[in-house]
């Protein structure tokens, strides 16, 4: 009974503290569903965040087509494996969703995946994540291996979804289409070089995005909202490459880097009517999906290196020469060697004797230095030439669609640096500006821009912008043009060219110009056997050109510079003649050989003779300066092939003419008029002779000629340009 007091206010207390606690907890209730927050923040969006989910909903990279719509660069799905080792994750054991058998998990992947089943089985037994991936291995399944591993119903198995860039060609103009990565630490792709990073900004969709309400685990609810934000995806590029084209250069290329392996290979193939840019390619090149390939040549040498052309430039020295009208293919001109001013170092031939007294034609067939620096400085003049290199594009880079254009660099500063550009040395240009320019002869005088891109079209809504042909210039008139490319035409045709017989092709007519450019080092030109940059810039048919395409070939592994011509002509022959089968562009009819009969001169004077001669076509050579002719070789009624040297003996004193680069056929026509004793050493043409030209020949004197091929005339001006400059550097040095 004492104790029964304590425990009534005990329990008065208990009741007190209870009933305190309950009107806290009703309080703190109600508050609640009246204000709806806790402490400060609402419920309501805290409920929110974690039922309501927002996914993003990924925007498709624009796909890149060539001119015929075949696929060059599209998106693909592609599939991270991952594998779930949290066993909360299962609520129901009869539907596992973690991985159970680990065992079994890892010998059925190893049938999918490039790993060892213990190594798999290694990662799955990881303790502490939630997931593991499967590194690269696990990466860019494709959605055929997916479905077969999703078929195996394996628990705790699955994919998270991804797209990547596919590159169904391989290597295929890599440097003009380029590639996508992904920047660190960013989710997006983002193109690199060519065209995926110049028109970045156009193949780049915009993601979209949906909210919806969830589950605690992250499921859709059934009756749940849900608002779509639909993705816009990326617009599709056309290129003007042409697949079979870009096949043909890319095999061609292919096997000279194998055969010759050279520095660097540059080649370029465009239709001179529109400007497009047909195939384009270069070795070193790279794959632009595995970038095997890529730490060899990050650049595109067509479009961002410029070097000194060689004698390509002479094509549009030769062009502006035919515009002014001071171009005379039959005017005669001292070769071998030439000083535009006396204080200048003398400029040479590449054979640096020269071919004694030749005409300008046969001048721009040989490739003589000597002719197109008179061209520049006696026939056109150093302002006049000036304006044509301006006219021509060689100042500023052409605005082609690719990324880090380069300009030329045109030095025009001394005499010698204006003489040495007309004929492709001093300066230099990039092969894009050479193709631009070569467009105006090619194009009856029309300068068309270079362009990579033929439309752009949207998918969303089917709208096409197309690039059209652009004119930036005409820099000759068209019958100039068609002279220059009848010109050059003899380049090939000739067997004085130095295209002959190496850039031929049968049932087309050809036109263009062979160079070879002196590789320099810290402003020094390198001596070495294959120290050169060997290029060709051809077009055809000649009449109407529909494809023009440019080689270069740096440093190929050749027995001497004199074959420098293979590997690029092993490139340009069977891509020119594939293409334009291609493109069924019908080839010409051959034409025959123009036969003609010796006419009897004996009773015509020495200038109506030498007008006849010409007009047949054929060289006459006059032994002495009498007006009467005496005797002729060929005689009358012989047949002949155009250029071929027509030996005249008039009367008075005989004079020997100049036999450099005679054949010995030929000498013995001098030989059988003048009734000299003939004697010869060697074998070729002629290189000397002992009766020097304007000398006397008498009869019975012995004349004794020199004769070597073509190869060994080579190695001995090389070796005499040497010394040449040793001496010229010797007495500098004094």
């Amino acid at each position: 009974m004492k104790k029964q007091p304590y425990m009534n206010v005990g329990a008065a207390l208990l009741f007190g503290l209870f009933s305190l606690l309950f009107f806290v907890l009703m309080f703190r209730f109600v508050s609640i569903q009246v204000t709806g927050e806790v402490a400060g923040q609402p419920l309501a969006a805290q409920a929110q965040a974690k039922y309501l989910k927002k996914g993003e909903l990924k925007a498709k990279r624009g796909t890149i087509y060539d001119r015929n719509g075949e696929v060059i660069a599209e998106d693909t799905a592609s599939y991270t494996l991952i594998a779930i080792l949290d066993e909360k994750m299962t609520t129901n054991k009869d539907r596992p969703r973690h991985v159970v058998d680990k065992e079994k998990t890892a010998r059925e992947l190893a049938r999918y995946i490039n790993i060892k089943e213990s190594e798999i089985y290694r990662i799955l037994s990881k303790e502490g994540p939630f997931q593991v991936e499967f590194g690269k291995e696990g990466k860019d399944i494709s959605l055929q291996t997916k479905g077969e591993i999703e078929k195996l119903k394996l628990p705790g198995i699955t994919f998270l979804r991804d797209s990547k860039r596919f590159y169904p060609n391989g290597v295929f103009s890599s440097h003009l289409v380029g590639y996508v990565d992904k920047k660190e630490g960013e989710a997006k792709q983002e193109g690199q070089l060519g065209i995926e990073k110049t028109m970045n900004d156009i193949l780049t969709g915009k993601d979209g995005s949906i909210n919806y309400e969830s589950d605690l685990w992250g499921y859709i609810l059934p009756n749940g909202k849900e608002k779509v934000i639909p993705a816009k995806d990326g617009q599709d590029v056309y290129l003007t490459i042409d697949k079979k084209i870009q096949t043909f250069l890319e095999d061609a290329m292919g096997q000279v880097a194998k055969e010759y392996k050279p520095k660097k290979i540059i080649a370029i193939v465009a239709d001179p009517k529109t400007g497009d840019i047909l195939a384009m390619g270069q070795r070193p090149t790279f794959h632009p999906k595995t970038r095997e390939g890529i730490a060899d040549s990050w650049h595109n040498e067509a479009i961002e290196n410029s070097f000194e052309p060689g004698s390509t430039m002479k094509i549009f020295t030769l062009a502006a020469a035919v515009e002014e009208k001071v171009f005379n293919s039959n005017e005669t001109y001292h070769s071998g060697s030439y000083r535009p001013t006396e204080n200048s170092r003398a400029i040479h031939d590449h054979n640096t004797v020269g071919w004694g007294s030749i005409s300008y034609l046969e001048g721009v067939q040989r490739s003589s230095n000597v002719a197109f620096a008179k061209l520049v400085k006696e026939k056109l003049g150093y302002e006049s030439y000036r304006d044509y290199l301006t006219k021509f594009g060689f100042d500023n880079p052409t605005g082609i669609e690719l990324p880090a254009e380069t300009s030329g660099k045109i030095v025009y500063q001394y005499p010698l640096d204006k003489i040495t550009t007309g004929y492709g040395q001093g300066s230099a240009i990039t092969p894009i500006q050479q193709i631009q320019a070569a467009f105006a002869v090619a194009n009856d005088g029309n300068m068309l821009k270079p362009h990579v891109i033929k439309k752009v079209v949207n998918p969303n809504t089917g709208e096409a912008k197309e690039t059209q042909p652009e004119v930036v210039g005409t820099p000759i008139s068209p019958n100039t043009a068609k002279e220059v490319r009848e010109i050059l035409e003899t380049v090939i045709t000739s067997e004085k060219g130095t295209g002959y017989g190496r850039y031929n092709i049968e049932g087309y007519d050809v036109a263009g110009k062979t160079g070879t450019a002196n590789l320099t080092e810290k402003g020094i030109y390198l001596t070495g056997k294959n120290d050169y940059v060997f290029s060709f810039l051809g077009m055809a048919p000649v009449d109407n050109p529909r494809l023009i395409v440019y080689v270069a070939v740096q440093q190929p592994d050749v027995e001497h510079y004199a074959y420098g011509s293979e590997p690029v002509s092993k490139i340009f022959k069977p891509v020119m003649k594939n293409s334009l089968q291609y493109l069924n562009i019908q080839p010409s009819k051959q034409k025959k050989a123009k036969t003609i009969k010796m006419p009897d001169l004996s009773k015509l004077t020495v200038e109506e003779a030498t007008k006849k001669l010409n007009d047949l076509g054929v060289n006459p050579v006059f032994l002495g300066k009498g007006s009467e002719i005496i005797k002729q070789l060929p005689e009358k009624g012989s047949p002949l092939l155009e250029g071929e040297k027509i030996v005249i003996k008039t009367n008075g004193k005989l004079k020997a003419p100049d036999m450099t680069g005679w054949s010995l056929r030929d000498v013995i026509k001098v030989a059988s008029l003048a009734e000299v004793e003939l004697n010869m050493t060697g074998s070729g043409y002629v290189v000397k002779q002992s009766i020097q030209a304007g000398h006397r020949l008498k009869e019975n004197d012995y004349l004794l000629i020199h004769l070597e091929t073509p190869l060994q005339q080579i190695e001995s001006s090389k070796k005499k340009e040497e010394e040449v400059e040793s001496e010229e550097e010797n007495v500098e040095g004094a």
